[in-house]
């Protein structure tokens, strides 16, 4: 089949379904017929619709993918020996540009389906951000701004795992993928524009990283909620926390199906021996205590109990922040939101709290403001704010950051 259309150079945004509502690919043929297509395409605007409620790896539901010269498709995901080895061979193109928003969880989801994060990426809500138009901005908030559309979000929490979908489910879907194609080319064009197109290749480098989408048992514990536990409990929790992990992985059903976060906090700091101590546990029913399950639970806590001091995990300590350490801070933020004012970038992207306290306690610690472009941006100039080098001043047109030398800054 063939699916070009007559996509105008500044690819339509108002392109719709039209006489052909269900573009629905269910066979392994098609998508290696669509896919063929899109290993000469530019970029590729990926979206996917999954469900992770009950399981605690997301199932995919759908896919939809749209691309210049190329009509938007979904592919189901669902259908029984459906190959989709051809969709992956197009994740892993280096030569084609793969285009998400707010890509965290989708990248998630191809990861475990194929060993591999997809890449190049594109992240719109990233690039947005980068480019002035405020903190974690929705898609919808692009869409309206950039495409001129108001995205429909009835279906948004529809149930993706039933069939047949509906088609007001499909024109949802696709919907999203049609209009990321516009707001990929416009901000593409802004990032060029405002030479800032290796401040978002810097910020794809998480999202790319393979260890961003694996959770070690071990490491399971720094997840979870808790108080500043102290180190013995500490020890506990991170066996406490593996064995959840393990268990909810092998079982495929969300961690806090098989214990939240409250009550497995609770028994790393009571840590209980027996039985009858753990049914003192609130959150724990009997049947959980006294099956397999609490068998379990108690040999994670001896586990615990028994690892060395020395090899106990640990906090970071907090920071000692020096005399009028909240005067500094709010001197930074003032900083760093004229800063980010004046070049249009979304001050979440430069600094947070957490890092401006950071600089007061080592100004040469590994603080991510101070490399890259962010340092030029505002990491200099935080320095020289601490230094006494630069000031800040009000004026009527709103503060402004002189030398105190007098000279402009």
């Amino acid at each position: 089949m063939n699916r070009r259309n007559n996509y105008a150079k500044s690819l339509d945004l108002n392109l719709r379904l039209g006489d052909n509502p269900s573009m629905l690919i269910t066979n392994s043929a098609e998508i290696a017929s669509y896919c063929q297509e899109l290993e000469t395409a530019r970029y590729v605007a990926v979206d996917t619709e999954f469900m992770r409620e009950r399981t605690y790896r997301a199932e995919l539901c759908l896919v939809q993918l749209c691309a210049p010269g190329l009509e938007a498709v979904a592919i189901d995901p669902l259908v029984d020996g459906i190959d989709l080895s051809p969709l992956f061979d197009v994740m892993a193109n280096p030569a084609v540009i793969k285009v998400f928003h707010a890509a965290r969880q989708d990248l998630e989801i191809f990861y475990q389906q194929m060993g591999k994060v997809p890449a190049p990426l594109f992240d719109t809500q990233v690039a947005a951000m980068v480019c002035g138009f405020g903190e974690q901005v929705g898609f919808g908030t692009l869409a309206a701004t950039i495409a001129r559309v108001s995205v429909d979000k009835s279906s948004q929490y529809s149930d993706w795992s039933l069939r047949p979908l509906s088609d007001q489910q499909l024109q949802y879907a696709l919907d999203d993928v049609i209009h990321l194609c516009t707001i990929f080319e416009a901000l593409e064009e802004k990032l060029s524009e405002s030479e800032r197109i290796q401040w978002l290749t810097e910020e794809m480098e998480t999202l790319a990283s393979p260890s961003t989408y694996v959770t070690e048992p071990q490491d399971a514990w720094r997840r979870v909620k808790h108080r500043r536990a102290k180190p013995r409990a500490l020890a506990v929790l991170q066996e406490l926390a593996a064995w959840r992990e393990i268990r909810a992985d092998k079982n495929n059903v969300p961690r806090g199906r098989i214990i939240r976060d409250e009550p497995l906090v609770e028994i790393a700091s009571a840590a209980p021996s027996s039985k009858d101590e753990l049914h003192r546990i609130r959150g724990l029913g009997s049947n959980a205590v006294n099956g397999s399950m609490g068998s379990e639970i108690l040999e994670a806590v001896k586990r615990g109990m028994a690892i060395p001091k020395e090899d106990w995990p640990r906090l970071a300590p907090r920071p000692e922040l020096p005399n009028g350490a909240r005067e500094l801070v709010a001197l930074l933020q003032a900083l760093l939101k004229l800063r980010c004012e004046e070049h249009d970038v979304a001050p979440k992207m430069v600094a947070n709290r957490d890092d401006l306290e950071s600089l007061l306690v080592d100004k040469n610690g590994d603080i991510k403001f101070l490399s890259g472009w962010r340092r030029e941006l505002f990491g200099e100039d935080a320095l020289a704010l601490l230094e006494g080098k630069i000031a800040l001043t009000g004026a009527s047109g709103g503060p402004q950051v002189l030398r105190t030398d007098g000279a402009e800054a």
